[in-house]
């Protein structure tokens, strides 16, 4: 089988892109991820919350921020609430709490469609690097630069990759169902 790098690369963003998704995802148990998407004010700059507190996990169901600028408590905090997490922060002047609680099943159900969502998302990504792949290789057959035979073998190791792929994004999305369906 060829090597096809640059397709290759592509898939592996998808993938990446997918793991950062599902991360953001908030399960039963406490995760620094779930604050990857948050930003607070830090002198006029959007920073992202891991940038400017240490973030630690002393239970399952407990985070701790603590900044490194005791002036940020407050933003953190107003950031926290703004944001789409439905946990309300606890700041008692020197850290931040945030405590998880339990999944219900109706939320569950909803972040269990999300991971659906994105599945069926990164999908259509690797199809769409897989169909960009196959139009240049035949344009390039077009021009004679290579044979029908290359064209057909590159099309079926392309269709691998994408095979491949899409196995890949199931186990991702299966294995993020299991870890949000979990008690």
């Amino acid at each position: 089988m060829g090597s096809y790098p640059e397709i290759e690369g592509k898939i592996a963003k998808t993938l990446a892109f997918l793991g950062n998704n599902y991360a953001t995802l908030r399960a039963g148990r406490a995760s620094a991820a779930v604050l990857d998407r948050i930003s607070v004010d830090y002198y006029g700059t959007a920073t992202p919350i891991a940038q400017v507190a240490s973030v630690s996990t002393p239970e399952p169901r407990l985070l701790i921020i603590q900044p490194w600028d005791a002036a940020l408590l407050k933003p953190i905090e107003k950031a926290l609430q703004s944001s789409d997490l439905g946990i309300h922060p606890s700041n008692d002047g020197k850290v931040i709490r945030l405590a998880f609680p339990q999944l219900t099943e109706e939320r569950r159900k909803e972040l269990t469609k999300l991971v659906h969502k994105y599945g069926e998302e990164s999908k259509v990504a690797v199809r769409n690097i897989r169909r960009e792949a196959i139009d240049l290789y035949k344009k390039q057959q077009k021009k004679s630069e290579i044979t029908e035979d290359d064209l057909r073998d590159t099309e079926r190791e392309v269709q691998e990759l994408t095979d491949k792929a899409i196995k890949d994004i199931d186990a991702l999305a299966a294995k993020k169902e299991k870890e949000l369906m979990e008690v």
